[in-house]
């Protein structure tokens, strides 16, 4: 049987970049994300290109009883679901008491709300076939609260610590837990901002992150340089520092 991935924010950005490298390596895809029609199209190219099996699938990630509903569907119509990449996010920011407040309240509601119920719902799943691989979109910024960016760096940490909680209840078990820390990545969800230090193609990014979750690791900063460098200078810079850099 061939393995199967299933991605929530596969039609845009990362998530449909990683869709398109995890066809290349011949995985059934499971792709997940508000707009169908955009899913659609993706789905037809990928089917047509690599010869894969592509299931698409309406889901507001916010909605923690569709996102259940949808992943036992994928499952159920491939057979199986070996990884599940919670990607489905909100980025951009602003200045905290200078934006609508709602405009943060919905980043939580989707980064955090919206992928702890992917991950949830894809340990349930997993603990029920016996084996599978649970992957969540961090970030660099998660490592300091960035100036600009309060609630996406908030949001970023919550998710990376909800993931190590999980890593120590999975010792022993068939699960593998990967947390991947990107760095700027050129996608529309941060070409609008004005400092974007150690920029990745959308394509590099795409393929050193599908080659780090295929090898399992724990752990993955993409890019691995200078970014596993700079991480405890991050926590050490003094604050007007930071404000400069970012």
């Amino acid at each position: 049987m061939s393995k199967s991935v299933f991605i929530t924010g596969a039609s845009s950005g990362l998530g449909r970049q990683l869709a398109g490298e995890f066809a290349k390596r011949g995985y059934d895809l499971a792709l997940a994300a508000r707009q169908l029609d955009v899913l659609q199209i993706i789905k037809s190219e990928l089917e047509e290109h690599h010869g894969v099996r592509v299931r698409v699938y309406p889901l507001d990630v916010s909605d923690t009883e569709q996102v259940r509903g949808t992943l036992n569907t994928a499952c159920a119509e491939l057979g199986q679901l070996d990884i599940v990449v919670a990607n489905a996010g909100l980025g951009s920011d602003g200045r905290i008491g200078r934006i609508d407040f709602a405009n943060s309240r919905q980043m939580f509601e989707v980064n955090v709300i919206g992928a702890c119920a992917t991950i949830d719902a894809a340990i349930t799943l997993f603990k029920n076939q016996g084996h599978g691989q649970i992957v969540a979109m961090s970030s660099v910024a998660s490592w300091r609260g960035l100036p600009g960016s309060g609630a996406y760096s908030a949001s970023k940490a919550a998710v990376s610590v909800y993931m190590e909680a999980l890593r120590s209840e999975s010792l022993g078990k068939n699960l593998t837990v990967t947390v991947i820390y990107p760095g700027f990545i050129d996608t529309p969800m941060n070409n609008k901002l004005k400092h974007r230090p150690f920029l990745l193609s959308l394509e590099d990014g795409g393929k050193r992150i599908a080659d780090a979750i295929v090898q399992r690791r724990k752990r993955a900063v993409i890019p691995g340089y200078p970014w596993r460098l700079l991480r405890p200078l991050l926590k050490l810079l003094p604050t007007a520092l930071i404000g400069k850099l970012f």
